[in-house]
Order: structure tokens, then sequence, then C-alpha cells
């Protein structure tokens, strides 16, 4: 019974990581990405997402508690969870570490953006270009984001090829290893999205550059 209730946690946690928070990053990266064609552009984008029917059922629903469900579970493989040099060789068991690294400290960053952006805004502060571009104005701060943004990025890519291989979609050695090129270049075309957003708000020449 435990180990078809842990089978179970372990599907829902690696859904929930693709389906809906994997879809949810891709669409901040995308609307963060407006920043490098201005302020404006941003701003509007930020607020159309403002605007939407049901927004907060969606946020609850759709994001906060899939989030809190996958980070709870996430610490728990992340603090118990071995690596397994049986099935598995060096590559792959060095990409489960860096997993459970990247999810402590994507964890670690979302909690701080959230209350940056969504608990500021809930006491008044609007949440726009201007706003970023003050956090980012900081260089510690702009380091914090960097990193933070590489691990989501590449928590959610190295998730999907473990996403693939529990789900039954890549079974086989040479599937496993197509995935793995497919994951990784959503991992470097995500992190560049994201990082050349995060110039966009301080240096608009670099980002416009890259």
């Amino acid at each position: 019974m435990a180990g078809n209730k842990e089978f179970v946690n372990r599907r829902l946690h690696s859904l929930l990581g693709v389906i809906p928070i994997g879809l949810f990053l891709i669409e901040h990266l995308v609307v963060n990405f407006m920043a490098t064609r201005g302020a404006e552009t941003f701003n509007k984008a930020a607020h159309f997402l403002e605007t939407l029917p049901f927004r907060y059922f969606l946020e609850v629903f759709v994001i906060f508690l899939p989030l809190l469900y996958h980070a709870i579970y996430g610490l728990y493989i992340a603090f118990t969870a071995k690596n397994n040099v049986t099935n598995y060789g060096f590559f792959r068991n060095w990409m489960f570490m860096l997993q459970r690294v990247s999810g402590v400290i994507t964890l670690i960053y979302v909690a701080w953006h959230v209350w940056e952006t969504r608990i500021a805004a809930a006491f008044g502060a609007e949440v726009n270009y201007a706003m970023m571009q003050e956090i980012l104005s900081n260089p510690a701060m702009m380091v914090f984001y960097i990193v933070g943004v590489v691990s989501a990025v590449f928590h959610f890519a190295n998730g999907l090829w473990s996403f693939f291989v529990s789900w039954g979609i890549t079974v086989t050695p040479r599937s496993q290893r197509i995935s793995t090129y497919i994951t990784m270049a959503i991992f470097v075309g995500l992190t560049y999205i994201g990082l050349r957003a995060l110039f966009a708000f301080v240096n608009p020449e670099l980002a416009a550059m890259l």
C-alpha cells in the first residue's frame, strides 16, 4: 500500500512539474521577454494577465496549490532519494543530483520573487517594468535572479526528461538519449529568453546585442 501511494505521489509530482507549473514557467518567461521591446510593451503584457477572468481562481488552483505540492514533495525527494548507479551512468546520476540542488534553489528564488512582486502587489504596489528595473538595479539581486532563472529552467528541462521516463514515453536507451538532447536544447533556449529579459530591465542596449 505504501509503495502504491509513493508511486502515485511521484507520478503526480512529475505531472504537475510539467502541467501546469512548467507551462506557467514558459508563459512567465515569454511575458518577461517583452521587456526587450521596451517598458510599454512589457507593462501591456503584464497588465493583460491581471485582467484575465477568474484570475484569483487560476492563481490558487492552477499555480499556487500545484506549486506548493510540487515543492513540498520535491523537498522530500531531495533529502531522501539516492543516486541510482545500477540503472543509470555517471552523467545521469550527476543530472539527478543537480535536479535536487536546482529544485531547492528554485524554491528559494520563487518564494522571494513572489514576496517581492505578488505579495507586494497585494499591499498596493504595482508590478511593472519600473518595479523590476528597481529590483534588478541592485547587483546582488541581479546575480540572485540570474541564478534563480537558470536553476528554474534547468529544473524544468531536466525534469521533463524524467517525466518522459516516468510516464513511459521514453523507455529505450536510444529514446532517452534523444530526449536528453531535446531537453538540453530546451534548457539553452529558455535560459537565453530568461537572461535576455533580465538584462533588458537594467541594460536594454546589452540585451539588444544578445
